[in-house]
């Protein structure tokens, strides 16, 4: 049986280019794995799938109104 993947990190579309308060996510089966960019091997923390599409769906709403 083949082991866990390794995490695909990315990085928002709309992080700015001064490399400052940047988060990174990976997705997962079990939800988002969620680190600060700019110390990669530190803390991460894993918030679970319905959590996640809640925060998503509020971001969406506040930030593009649907």
């Amino acid at each position: 049986m083949p082991g866990p993947l390794e995490p695909h990190w990315f990085k928002s579309s709309y992080s700015g280019g001064s490399g400052t308060e940047c988060v990174e996510c990976s997705p997962t089966r079990e939800g988002t794995l969620v680190r600060d960019s700019k110390d990669p091997t530190g803390p991460m923390v894993t918030i679970g799938s319905g959590a996640w599409r809640s925060f998503i769906g509020q971001l969406s709403h506040r930030v593009w109104g649907r």
